[in-house]
C-alpha cells in the first residue's frame, strides 16, 4: 500500500478545528516563488500548481523509467501548500491579494535529493515540452507554530486566525512572522471540485514564547 504522509502525520495535515501548538521538523519541498492576485486569471499563482504537480508526479512515476531513485517507497503526492506574505506587513491583508507574494510548495518523500528534482525539471521539461525551470528543491524548517483547521472558503480564514492568536495568547505564546517565518497554508480540499463552504485548509502561523 502506498505511503500517505496525510495519514501518517496526522499532527501535521489533520488538526482539530481548534487551535494548538506543533512543532514542525525541518522538510524538503518542490517550490515555485511567486507574486500577485492568486485569484487573477493566468496568475503566476495558478501557474505554480501545474509546474508543481508536473514534477511531483514525474519523481513519483520515476519507478517505471530509467532513473530509479535510490530508496524509493511507492507514496502518494502529499497535498499542495503555500507560505504567504505581504512586504511591509505583520500579517495578511486580505483585502489586498494583489500584493501577495508566496513560496507554493508540495512535500517532497524523505529519498528524493536536490539532483532527483534536477532530473524531474529536465525530464518534465523534454516530455512535456514546457519549460519547468522555475521549480526548485527547497528545504524549511517552521519550526514552533500554533495550528488549526479552517473549514469554509479562504476569505473567511481571518476568523479562524483570530482564535488562533487567542489561544497562542493565552498559552504564553507570540506571534512571530518574519521576513523568514511565513502565515502557511495546506490545502486539504481541491476549490474546483469542492463547495466552498465545505473546503479543508490547515492554517498555521509561527510563534514564539
Amino acid at each position: 500500500m502506498a505511503f500517505d504522509y496525510k495519514k501518517e502525520y496526522k499532527e501535521f495535515y489533520m488538526p482539530k478545528n481548534k487551535p494548538g501548538i506543533i512543532e514542525i521538523p525541518s522538510m524538503n519541498y518542490i517550490a515555485v516563488r511567486g507574486k500577485g492576485d492568486p485569484n487573477a486569471e493566468e496568475s503566476e499563482y495558478k501557474k505554480s500548481i501545474g509546474l508543481l504537480y508536473g514534477i511531483a508526479f514525474t519523481i513519483k512515476m520515476s519507478k517505471k523509467g530509467a532513473h530509479q531513485i535510490n530508496g524509493y517507497f511507492d507514496y502518494v503526492v502529499p497535498p499542495l501548500e503555500g507560505f504567504w506574505w505581504q512586504e511591509g506587513r505583520t500579517g495578511i491583508d486580505y483585502a489586498h491579494k494583489e500584493d501577495f507574494r508566496f513560496i507554493s510548495v508540495i512535500r517532497l518523500p524523505e529519498f528524493v535529493t536536490e539532483e532527483d528534482v534536477k532530473w524531474a525539471v529536465g525530464e518534465a521539461s523534454a516530455k512535456k515540452k514546457e519549460d519547468f525551470s522555475k521549480v526548485e528543491f527547497f528545504t524549511y524548517e517552521e519550526g514552533l507554530c500554533v495550528q488549526c483547521m479552517h473549514i469554509g472558503s479562504y476569505d473567511d480564514e481571518p476568523a479562524t486566525v483570530e482564535l488562533m492568536h487567542e489561544y497562542m495568547a493565552a498559552q504564553g505564546y507570540a506571534l512571530d512572522i518574519t521576513d523568514e517565518r511565513f502565515h502557511h497554508e495546506i490545502y486539504l480540499s481541491d476549490a474546483r471540485r469542492v463547495a466552498k463552504e465545505r473546503l479543508k485548509t490547515v492554517i498555521r502561523h509561527p510563534v514564539k514564547r
